[in-house]
């Protein structure tokens, strides 16, 4: 009998959320469960086989030493290694940090701030060890993470889409918010959300980081047309994929 391969999935600084996603699977997780043996998954069952593993999906940033340290003993037990959502991609809403001095969060938040063992900055995975796919999104779309899993096992390509939002509203119908006066952030974001918040003629918000070429500076003359200012941008900008380098370098544009 041939052996399953083995999944492991690790968590770093972040929410579980993606973790979770993939235990949102339902049905689709029976099948994913059929075909490989879940080696290490903390958050579905204390039982853990040891590697190497043949996939490692990584959820989080890394935000202490001890992670930095712990990563890289990940990326030597996995054959391939995934990292999925905005945190592990991007170094989430925690990298808030990188814009400012961490000492001050830090004193301002623990009473004994002497105890904390942190890192200045919050950065993505893709920043510590070599990574053979990224998976964005806060949280990731289920159905891309299946795709995603599906496709290293087979030995091909993860057929994800690489376009925007705006795609996604098309697809459903939604007219662009954009030209009803709202800003939003569809036309440099990657798709994967299905465009829910421009469904509910609310603007993008951004959650699944910037597309794969993304015009940031004529976004942001777009959204001066409708009213925002340099603040308004550079706060949009600045949430959970505020350390994607587009997000990034558009946001430090428009710094007062």
């Amino acid at each position: 009998m041939t052996a399953r391969p083995k999944l492991a999935v690790w968590k770093f600084a972040s929410c579980d959320g993606c973790q979770l996603s993939l235990l949102d699977c339902e049905d689709e997780l029976l099948a994913v469960a059929g075909a490989v043996e879940i080696a290490n998954f903390p958050e579905a069952s204390s039982a853990i086989v040891e590697g190497p593993y043949d996939l490692s999906l990584v959820e989080g940033s890394i935000t202490t030493p001890h992670d930095a340290e712990r990563i890289l003993a990940v990326r030597k037990q996995s054959k391939f290694l995934v990292t999925i959502g905005a945190c592990a991609t991007a170094g989430g809403i925690q990298a808030l940090r990188n814009f400012a001095d961490v000492k001050d969060f830090v004193a301002a938040v623990y009473a004994s701030p002497q105890y904390i063992d942190t890192l200045a900055t919050s950065t993505p995975i893709s920043a510590h060890i070599p990574v053979d796919y990224e998976l964005h999104g806060c949280p990731i779309n289920k159905a891309q993470l299946v795709e995603v899993i599906s496709a290293f096992l087979a030995g091909r390509k993860p057929a994800v889409p690489a376009h925007s939002v705006c795609i996604e509203c098309k697809q459903r119908g939604s007219v662009c918010v954009m030209v009803q006066g709202t800003p939003c952030l569809g036309p440099v974001t990657h798709a994967g959300c299905g465009a829910i918040c421009p469904a509910y003629r609310r603007g993008c918000y951004g959650c699944y980081g910037p597309m794969e070429t993304p015009n940031m500076p004529a976004l942001a003359r777009g959204w001066r047309e409708l009213g925002a200012d340099g603040r308004d941008i550079r706060r949009a900008l600045r949430s959970f994929n505020a350390w994607a380098e587009p997000f990034r370098k558009e946001s430090a544009a428009h710094d007062d």
